[in-house]
């Protein structure tokens, strides 16, 4: 039973070929290549506002941390359970640093 179950494991996994890992490897590269030239270029002559190349800069950064994770991390082949346990926690973690940034600048203000 655990033998087939171990490869039935390594047969989800066998997606993931040298070819597969250049393409995800390029997608990063471009995504990069894209937020270099916002910060060098656009940014600086004016182009694209410090807001918007903020917001870019974290959109474009959680498209490459959904490669990493998906790919690399092997989570894209995981069970569903597993990737909505990681999800929800990651919501919560965020969900909670905003409301002590939040309480924290709120106590800074009024202390002052």
């Amino acid at each position: 039973m655990a033998a087939e179950h171990t490869h039935e494991h390594a047969a989800e996994h066998a997606t993931m070929t040298k070819g597969k890992i250049w393409q995800v490897f390029f997608y990063l590269l471009g995504i990069t290549a894209l937020e270099f030239f916002i910060a060098l270029y656009l940014i600086p002559k004016g182009m694209v506002s410090h807001g918007i190349g903020n917001f870019a800069y974290i959109v474009l950064t959680l498209v490459k941390a959904f490669y990493i994770v998906a790919y690399f991390m092997h989570l894209k082949f995981e069970k569903f359970a597993l990737k909505t346990g990681i999800v929800v926690s990651l919501i919560f973690i965020v969900y909670f640093i905003i409301l002590m940034l939040t309480e924290g600048s709120y106590m800074y203000l009024h202390m002052n």
